[in-house]
Order: structure tokens, then sequence, then C-alpha cells
């Protein structure tokens, strides 16, 4: 989600490692959906009840993936084959948020292998053989009810992604006599320049992670970038509507500013509330979730002291407007130390309630406000969670 250092990224397999996926399936209070997921990092329901899930993928180029996951936690293909690749810390990075308006469905594409560790830590360089065209980018895919209740799924292959990046629309089939219709909505640019003295093919990459929907404007997340795009859907046009500034890093000997690394994102009451992960070595209580007015860009604070937030979904409860925050951990230490949290909040100021915090390594959320459950995709253990909620 940021530009870090090799053997920062050496201490989060660690990490995540030395968190033992039994132990955290047991301690929490939901149960497991499905499993074996290929690190599962977005997450929607459409409109028949069904969970779609984006896969970021393996170390193999184009294994991103979109499941579809029925209640009864049957999983099934909805479309394999999308742009993945390793990024320039090892780590897969494909399809990412997902936002459904209608029978449409929205994916973002994340960074990939657009960028290559650069000359010394910290740094990036454009990879001069990149495995997609389409990295940081929009798709919208078009599918009916139909298709989604009965599809053994569609591939996208290199040729189709091509053809995407060359701004036309892509019809698949399958053997079934399913289609579905994918088109480009928007392709940021893979990364701008970031020279520095003596070193003028340094850049930074740009890495879409959580999309929200307003009419028919898409608001997405860059934590590489540490902004917000604006999307405007019709005509397939974006521009940057908020930055976010660094802060001072509270942690010696890991540079002297962290970044904000947006993450999740979602719109409620006319506004935008931006999670902002933080960067290494994320340190407890260094995380927030900004307001954004989406027709100035004004920012302010909404909640602050939060610990790798990396989601925030608001909801109608019996007493008012309420939001759940996620947190990829929560230790008391720097990294990925501890579980992963799920925070419920009455007011921005009031105490949070802790609904879950057992989590391994949490992405994404979605609620189903009909029968109050939750749902939360973690990435190391490739599950979906099913937590209930009191409404």
């Amino acid at each position: 989600m940021d530009r870090r250092v090799p053997t920062v990224a050496l201490l989060m397999a660690l990490a995540a490692l030395a968190t033992p996926a039994d132990a955290n399936a047991q301690a929490c209070p939901g149960h497991t959906v499905v499993s074996g997921l290929r690190r599962p990092l977005g997450l929607a329901r459409s409109n028949v009840g069904n969970l779609l899930v984006s896969e970021t993928g393996t170390p193999l180029s184009s294994s991103g993936r979109i499941s579809i996951v029925e209640p009864s936690g049957t999983r099934r293909n909805l479309i394999d084959g999308l742009p993945s690749g390793l990024n320039d810390v090892s780590e897969p990075s494909g399809p990412a948020g997902l936002a459904m308006q209608g029978r449409t469905l929205y994916v973002l594409i994340g960074i990939g292998d657009a960028v290559l560790p650069g000359p010394f830590p910290t740094t990036q360089v454009p990879n001069p053989a990149v495995s997609s065209p389409i990295f940081s980018s929009v798709l919208a895919m078009h599918f009916s009810a139909s298709v989604e209740m009965r599809t053994a799924g569609f591939t996208l292959s290199i040729a189709d992604q091509q053809t995407l990046a060359a701004g036309r629309k892509v019809i698949l089939t399958n053997g079934g006599g399913d289609t579905i219709d994918i088109e480009l909505v928007a392709n940021f640019p893979d990364y701008i320049p970031d020279p520095l003295p003596g070193f003028p093919a340094i850049v930074r990459g740009s890495n879409p992670f959580g999309v929200a929907i307003a009419a028919n404007q898409l608001y997405v997340t860059d934590g590489g970038r540490n902004l917000v795009w604006q999307v405007d859907v019709p005509a397939h046009e974006f521009s940057e509507l908020a930055t976010f500034p660094p802060i001072p890093n509270p942690v010696p000997g890991f540079g002297p500013v962290l970044d904000a690394v947006p993450t999740g994102i979602t719109y409620s009451g006319g506004q935008l509330l931006v999670a902002l992960f933080r960067g290494v070595p994320f340190p407890p209580g260094g995380s927030a979730v900004q307001r954004v007015e989406p027709s100035s860009a004004e920012q302010s604070s909404f909640i602050d002291g939060l610990t790798t937030a990396i989601g925030s979904l608001a909801f109608r409860s019996a007493g008012g407007e309420e939001l759940l925050v996620l947190q990829h951990s929560s230790g008391p230490g720097l990294f990925f130390a501890g579980p992963g949290l799920v925070l419920r909040f009455s007011a921005p100021g009031a105490a949070p309630m802790i609904l879950a915090n057992c989590l391994s390594r949490p992405t994404s959320m979605v609620l189903d406000e009909h029968g109050g459950t939750l749902y939360v995709a973690e990435l190391v253990t490739g599950r979906i969670v099913a937590l209930q909620l009191e409404l």
C-alpha cells in the first residue's frame, strides 16, 4: 500500500507467519463463510444477495480473480485472469476495491508490477516489462442477475487487457452461453516522476485501493499517491479530488514523516469518510478517518487515534447513524503484530465498542443491513468471516 524498504517487507511477512490462522479462527465470535481465496482485498454485495470478492492474486501474473460467494459458502468464479503482478515489495497486487451499483460491478486494479525497487530504500523505478497495460485502473463489469446465479465463470486474456487499454469494450462468453461486458472507466497513470538529485528515474506509483459510489461519480483512494481520485463514469474522466499530507513520524529510525496511505472509503450523508492507514512502521494511534467534502474537497478530522485503519462503513441502527472501522492490526507494538479489529462508533467522539478482536489482517467488510450480518475478508487466511451485528 505504500513504498517500503525490503527489510520492512520481510518483517511484515514474518509478522503474518507469526499469527496462526487456526488460533484466530477459534477465537472469533463469527463463523467462516468460505476459505482458500487468493488474498482477498475487496467485498461487495449484489442485489441478489451474493458476496462478490476481489482476490488480488498469487505470485503468478494475471492471477487476479473475482469470486461469487453464495450465502451458503459456495464459491464460483465470476472472472479469472485479471491483471496481477508482484509489486516492488514482492507481494501480489491486482484486483482491489469493489463497488456494485445495479448490475454494474466496479473493480479497482492495483499497481501490479508497474514499478520495481529503486536504487535505494523506499524508492521506485518504472518496470520496462510490465505484465499488463491496465494496472492502476477502474473496470466496469456488466452482467445480468441470471448470469450471476448460474455462471461457471469467464476468463480475461492478455489480448482482452490490451483491447480494454485501447478504450474498446470487451464482451466475454463461456460455454454456457453467458456473457459479461467489460469496459475501462479510468486508467490512472501507473506512476509520476519523483526524482531525487542524481536519480532522475525515480517515480512514485499509483495504487488504487478503495472505492465509493455517489450517483454517477466514483471516489477512489490511492495509497501510493496519498490522494482520492474523482471519476466521472459517463464521461470516463478522472481528476484529483483531495490529497493527504504526511505527518511527523513518532518512531525514530524510520524517516521523519508518515505517509497518509488512504485505504478504505465510504460515502455517508454527503461526505466521504477516508481511512488513513499511515506508513512504516505503522505505530499505534497514528491512523485516522478523515472527512472530505466532495464538492469543495475540504477536509476535516473525523476519528483519530486509530491503528492501521483499512476500512470504514456507515450504517443506520435503531440509535441513528453509526460507523464501523476495520483495523488491519491492533497490537501495542509496531508493524502488524496484533489481531485485526472491528470497532463500532455511535458518534465520532464516543468510545468504540469492539465487535471482534481476533481477525487475521482483515482488508475489507460489507454489511447485509437486512439480516445484520457483517462480512469481513482476511488477507492471510484467505477467509470471509461472518459476524452478527445488532442493528
